[in-house]
């Protein structure tokens, strides 16, 4: 990014990312696109993938600094491996790595079957860990880099009804360790980002037709609202950028206090202490 640019004096200078190259996995919509946007926006030259090309085209349009659409389909065996090399087929190196694709899945234990963990761990987990293996040799050689993991408050604590995806995401969390252990003396910081209640596409239907879920839910949350893709956005900034550059193998719960902070609709009515 240079002075030139629109929104210059609202981006530290710890926090831009010019002459960089990201990738965000799942740019599409929600979570995803809002990292697009905010990355380049810092000025990073953003690489797009997704399923759907009108959908990535469609966030390109609204990116300023030269972005690149790679469409792609991470379930498939090999298709992390091969969406890298499409990537480096387009750009030179990558500095940023947002592995955010994913899918969600609910499941009661008795409803699982193999074939869905099969699915869930395809696309959550081995795709993601082969292409930040195949991106990897990349961003040393280009000195370091930084992955960010999407990962979720469901590998924090325990929900009903999502032991497939909870298992996906508590292992991506256990990977992002062990990858910023590997690759700490490359230069290469792992952390990842574990959202809570996001609005996004995933609750849409669920928002607009089930009475009081919105509010329920905000109630159960310290800070007493759903969150925002910007939200968890804005923390994939930091440790993309050189504000967290001593920062490496953690996990950040970006969820308003839901997993870790008591909170409730009304609070109860506790009697008085005697002093």
């Amino acid at each position: 990014m240079n002075s030139a640019d629109p929104g210059i004096d609202t981006i530290g200078a710890e926090h831009r990312l010019s002459g960089k190259v990201a990738v965000v996995t799942g740019a599409s919509r929600g979570i995803g696109e809002a990292c697009a946007r905010v990355l380049d926006a810092a000025g990073a030259r953003v690489v797009l993938t997704g399923r759907t090309t009108s959908d990535l085209q469609r966030v390109a349009a609204g990116l300023r600094h030269d972005p690149v659409v790679v469409t792609a389909d991470l379930a498939p065996a090999g298709a992390g491996t091969d969406l890298a090399r499409r990537i480096l087929d387009q750009v030179d190196r990558v500095d940023v790595l947002v592995n955010n694709a994913g899918i969600p899945m609910r499941r009661t234990p008795a409803q699982l079957t193999e074939a869905d963990l099969d699915l869930v761990f395809s696309i959550n987990v081995r795709s993601l860990a082969m292409l930040s293996i195949a991106l990897a040799p990349s961003m040393i050689a280009g000195g370091g880099g930084s992955v960010i993991n999407i990962s979720s408050v469901a590998g924090v604590h325990g929900p009903l009804g999502r032991v497939a995806y909870a298992g996906t995401k508590g292992a991506v969390d256990a990977m992002t360790r062990a990858l910023a252990a590997d690759w700490g003396p490359q230069g290469i910081r792992v952390n990842s980002v574990a959202p809570g209640l996001i609005a996004t596409a995933i609750w849409e239907e669920a928002r607009s037709t089930v009475p009081g879920l919105i509010e329920d839910l905000a109630g159960q949350i310290a800070l007493k609202r759903w969150g925002l893709s910007d939200d968890v956005a804005d923390v994939v900034l930091f440790f993309a950028s050189d504000a967290s550059r001593y920062v490496t193998g953690e996990t950040l719960v970006v969820d308003g206090g839901m997993a870790r902070v008591a909170a409730s609709s009304s609070p109860p009515a506790l009697p008085e202490l005697e002093t």
